[in-house]
């Protein structure tokens, strides 16, 4: 682990407590706390509840990502050297992307458009779907099925699949949130959310199925 680089995430993860900090006494006691798929303001809390954005999106990504190298039974993540590092990164900003954009809203009291979350969601499944096809067999990371985890063939195959399906869907969630209403946006979402969920573990049971013909 280089300090250079985990200084950079560090202050990464910062980012949206900072500006948390700074709007603080900006903030009334009571701030609209959820929104609905039209961007109305449902549901009102208060302001400490706003402090669990930052701690739930950057700073548990970062902690879950500096834990698991160290409790991965089969110590594959570590392989991984600067694609894992690289991984992090990337999530870890990300999720503070993610964080301001929530803590902005909450300060402006408006969710013009909730297509944008969902945008970088998308992005998420993209920058997933590029580092799939690098992952080793592990517990934590990538498509954890039980015939994934028990053939590393298996596991090398799915996720090759997967990460083409997670890099299109990506794509597919960017593109129509740019251009759909967000109801409709989130029918789209939700159907391609599905299929890139479901696809890669089908095809991992029928992968596993094969090499079992295969053997007998």
């Amino acid at each position: 682990m280089k300090i250079k680089n985990e200084l950079v995430i560090i202050g990464i993860v910062l980012l949206p407590f900072i500006y948390l900090a700074f709007l603080w006494n900006q903030l009334p006691k009571l701030i609209p706390v959820h929104w609905n798929i039209n961007g109305e303001i449902d549901r009102y809390g208060n302001k400490t509840e706003l402090l669990l954005v930052p701690i739930l999106l950057p700073l548990l990504t970062y902690l879950i990502f500096l834990v698991i190298p160290k409790i991965d039974p089969k110590k594959k993540l570590n392989k991984m050297g600067d694609k894992f590092q690289s991984l992090k990164l990337l999530m870890t900003t990300l999720m503070s992307i993610l964080a301001l954009f929530i803590i902005y809203s909450t300060k402006e009291q408006s969710f013009s458009n909730p297509n944008y979350v969902i945008i970088i969601i998308g992005v998420l499944y993209v920058i997933l779907g590029n580092y799939f096809k690098t992952i080793k067999p592990n517990y934590f990371i990538g498509i954890k099925t039980p015939w994934t985890l028990e053939n590393e063939y298996v596991w090398k195959e799915t996720h090759r699949l997967g990460g083409i399906l997670w890099f299109i869907g990506g794509f597919l969630v960017i593109v129509f949130s740019l251009i759909l209403n967000p109801k409709m946006n989130n029918i789209f979402f939700l159907v391609i959310t599905a299929i890139i969920s479901i696809v890669p573990i089908v095809y991992s049971y029928t992968l596993h199925k094969n090499q079992k013909k295969n053997v007998s």
